[in-house]
């Protein structure tokens, strides 16, 4: 059986402690990360659209190199949006830290609500794989 390891960055201590879940969990090669919303380290919303976006994907590239692994690992995408008319900005966005090809399998849906309040746009859940 592989062995699970919680995968904790720096900055992101108070997700595990006081929310009580893993930003991401590493199983043998594979990286399961959480959905990263667009939150700052001091756990604050980051105002602004194109903002909020970047900021997730600067949280996902965190907890992937915590882990040891970069965005090009990332073999599969998982996004929530609140609008969808969003998607052209996020989509931008995405094209600017995923480069790699092949590209990520991806899944976009639309969500209600996300973060457990409101204000928050968009969430990225992402799996990377490293090579053996």
């Amino acid at each position: 059986m592989n062995e699970r390891k919680a995968i904790v960055p720096v900055g992101m201590e108070a997700v595990y402690e006081k929310i009580r879940y893993a930003p991401a969990l590493k199983v043998g090669n594979t990286i399961y990360v959480s959905g990263q919303i667009g939150r700052d380290l001091s756990m604050q919303l980051v105002e602004g659209r194109e903002a909020q976006i970047v900021q997730a994907f600067e949280n996902l590239k965190l907890v992937l190199e915590a882990a040891g692994a970069s965005l090009s690992d990332v073999v599969d995408l998982t996004t929530f949006h609140t609008d969808m008319r969003d998607l052209p900005l996020f989509m931008q966005v995405r094209d600017r830290y995923l480069t790699t090809d092949p590209l990520p399998a991806w899944t976009a849906v639309g969500a209600h609500m996300l973060g457990g309040s409101a204000g928050y746009i968009v969430e990225v859940k992402a799996v990377a794989v490293l090579a053996e």
